[in-house]
């Protein structure tokens, strides 16, 4: 581990959420912050879309210059990184209710589709590396937490977690668009014919020949899925993929006692 008086240089953004950069020092007009600054982006972005975010915008948003705005915030990269951050601000007050680590491990995942919901802007972000600052750590670790007590080993505990994020960012970013799809579809003049369903699609152009299993999916359908909605179909992902992280724990746990 690096000595107290070596610390590891952050990127910029981490640095600022962890401390290690001096925030900008009050201008001549007050009420400018960096907080300001991110809590501005994100109406921006809930109401318009993240395309809408950029310096200047939030600048005019706020009665103040683009310039100012720098003192602050360094880059419109470092801006998306507070963003996200700020998305999962109460992760430290987070309890995860029930009995065992699936049902409180199903809850973190579901409060997570619900942040990416509430904040669709967030499946459009970069994201060549995990969010790292305090907030976003505490989030994991409160799904660390849920298997305590299990025999997985640490690293399995993270690729499962990072198993559950991928899925629901996945999923929510395919129901935005689909909302957005069925949004445009709906405007101009009149109400235009809204995009065809996957199932439709399939059923113009699969033939029972070549695509046996297709066609069958296609004209015989599922009954019970089709009378499940988008949120119920990505809970009944959710299950499966605990499903296979309680074979994955018993698993463990026979390597254990074996």
């Amino acid at each position: 581990m690096p000595e107290a008086d070596n610390p590891v240089p952050l990127p910029p953004g981490l640095d600022l959420l962890w401390g290690r950069r001096e925030r900008g020092k009050r201008g001549p007009r007050a009420g400018l912050s960096a907080d300001a600054i991110v809590a501005a982006a994100i109406e921006i972005a809930d109401s318009e879309g993240l395309e809408a975010v950029s310096m200047a915008r939030v600048a005019h948003k706020l009665g103040f210059t683009t310039m100012s705005l720098y003192r602050h915030v360094a880059s419109k990269e470092e801006l998306l990184q507070l963003m996200w951050e700020a998305s999962t601000f109460g992760a430290e007050e987070l309890v995860l209710e029930g009995d065992g680590w699936r049902p409180r491990l199903r809850m973190w995942a579901i409060i997570q589709r619900q942040v990416l919901d509430h904040h669709p802007w967030i499946t459009q972000l970069p994201m060549a590396s995990p969010p790292a600052g305090p907030n976003s750590l505490l989030f994991v670790e409160r799904a660390l937490e849920t298997f305590d007590g299990t025999c997985l080993g640490d690293s399995d505990k993270l690729r499962v977690i990072g198993l559950l994020s991928s899925y629901s960012l996945s999923e929510a970013r395919m129901a935005r668009d689909a909302a957005l799809a069925r949004a445009q579809a709906q405007s101009g003049e009149g109400i235009q014919a809204a995009p065809p369903t996957f199932e439709a699609v399939l059923r113009e152009l699969v033939d029972e020949k070549t695509y046996p299993r297709l066609y069958r999916l296609a004209w015989q359908g599922d009954s019970a899925t089709e009378a499940t909605g988008e949120f119920e179909e990505y809970l009944a992902g959710i299950d499966i993929i605990l499903d296979g992280v309680a074979a994955l724990i018993e698993r463990a746990r026979e390597g254990e006692s074996g």
